[in-house]
């Protein structure tokens, strides 16, 4: 039952502070998102990929509601279960989920625990179609697989973690996938924490490359890691199914003596500035069955003779010079931006399940969450604020005060008169209303 609590304030005694407001809402901009989800019919998208053995005699809530709760909730910004206690009497949230109540903490947390591999299969799924639907609707051509690893800190005894010595952490290790144009979610796969970096990576990337090679357009597909992904196995793969690949190797003695032969020292050059020099160059590691091409990026500092700083670059592109394969790397850089915001925005890494399965359903219903967000920002947004984190879109459009009335057979929502973005809430409810998605 909830506690009402009153109080008057001590700068000005005439003002009393209490919580029995009736029908309001700190969240009433959610409107737009449940608006969105109806126009792509996503609770379609659930029910033909989602589906869980319900052995339950009695309920109030079915799972694939739960589930769609769940997802409100990271979006709105409550990662924790403890937050839908109060949650499920919000009046947006229940008129938005079209439920007189909410579930609470304790059913959500059963559920969690209900999820089976089937279902992390499936939320990862009905991830990828919410990718395929913006894929198909703008026809891309073209698609960058950045790949990465992170990590997802562990405070207990959640099964399979273990220590991972490049963080100096316990937790998780799980491997990434976005698509580097459009930073939309790929894939992701949840792994111990104490496995490499590139641990089965060959075998991620190629369900990816797979998938999208199915794709109606022809897509042209490029495959961009860092040194911990420099393993023939994916050289190999992106070889034998026709992918373009960008991938930094490490730096070894037998590279740098390599790459020192092709630099060429003039006699004009200005040794009190920075200078760098650019080359392709023929390599072969003992562990590869040829030899492969590598962009060098070789630098001299400002006040020194020599060159002193190699950096590589093995590619399977013809006919590009190597500074430009350097700077297609250096994009990759919006890697690293997409896993801040799905970890930080979307609760990525709240492993904290004690078992291996509920932890991965947790990851993936936020890849969910992150790719419906991402799907309504590019569809429906203006142009100037497509690029906004979700912790930008909560503020200005999501965490709205607001008021549900009731008129006869009329609900009305009384929005904050004092709301700052009121114009931009009014026209991305024009777009979300004027979308058609060609699926």
């Amino acid at each position: 039952m909830e506690t009402l609590q009153e109080k008057s304030l001590k700068f000005n005694s005439n003002i009393i502070v209490s919580n029995d407001g009736g029908q309001l809402s700190n969240d009433a901009g959610l409107l737009l998102l449940f608006e969105f989800i109806h126009n792509i019919n996503f609770d379609a998208l659930l029910d033909e990929h989602f589906h869980l053995n319900d052995s339950r005699a009695y309920c109030i809530h079915e799972y694939e509601d739960i589930l769609k709760q769940l997802i409100v909730q990271l979006i709105a910004g409550y990662p924790q279960d403890s937050a839908a206690n109060r949650l499920r009497l919000d009046p947006i949230l229940k008129q938005g989920l079209e439920k007189e109540q909410l579930a609470s903490q304790s059913m959500i947390s059963r559920f969690i625990n209900e999820l089976t591999e089937e279902n992390v299969s499936q939320f990862q799924q009905i991830a990828k179609v919410l990718a395929d639907q913006w894929l198909h609707h703008t026809n891309t051509q073209h698609m960058i697989i950045d790949v990465d690893s992170t990590h997802s800190d562990t405070f207990g005894n959640q099964e399979y973690t273990d220590f991972n010595t490049h963080y100096g952490t316990n937790g998780y290790h799980p491997l990434v996938a976005f698509d580097g144009l459009t930073g939309l979610f790929l894939d992701a796969q949840l792994r111990p924490g104490n496995v490499y970096t590139s641990n089965a990576a060959e075998g991620f990337l190629a369900s990816i490359i797979q998938q999208y090679k199915k794709h109606s357009c022809d897509m042209f597909l490029t495959v961009r890691g860092d040194s911990g992904f420099a393993k023939p196995e994916i050289y190999s793969l992106c070889e034998e199914e026709y992918v373009k690949y960008l991938i930094r190797l490490k730096v070894n003695k037998k590279l740098k003596d390599l790459a020192h032969r092709h630099v060429l020292y003039g006699e004009t050059t200005d040794f009190t500035k920075e200078e760098h020099q650019y080359f392709m160059m023929d390599y072969q590691a003992g562990s590869w069955t040829s030899s492969r091409k590598v962009a060098v990026k070789a630098t001299r500092e400002a006040g020194n003779l020599l060159f002193s700083k190699y950096e590589f670059i093995v590619t399977n592109f013809h006919g590009l010079s190597a500074d430009v394969v350097f700077k297609l790397y250096q994009k990759r850089g919006t890697m690293e931006n997409c896993i801040k915001e799905i970890k930080n925005g979307f609760a990525f890494d709240k492993t904290d399940s004690s078992t291996f399965v509920a932890n991965q359903a947790r990851m993936m219903i936020s890849c969910v969450a992150y790719n419906l967000v991402h799907l309504m920002k590019e569809t429906t947004f203006p142009k100037e604020v497509k690029r906004s984190t979700i912790s930008t879109i909560r503020f200005k459009l999501f965490h709205i005060a607001g008021r549900l009335t009731s008129h006869a057979r009329q609900l009305r929502v009384r929005l904050a008169t004092s709301h700052v973005f009121d114009s931009l809430f009014w026209e991305v409810l024009e777009n979300i209303q004027s979308l058609v998605l060609l699926h």
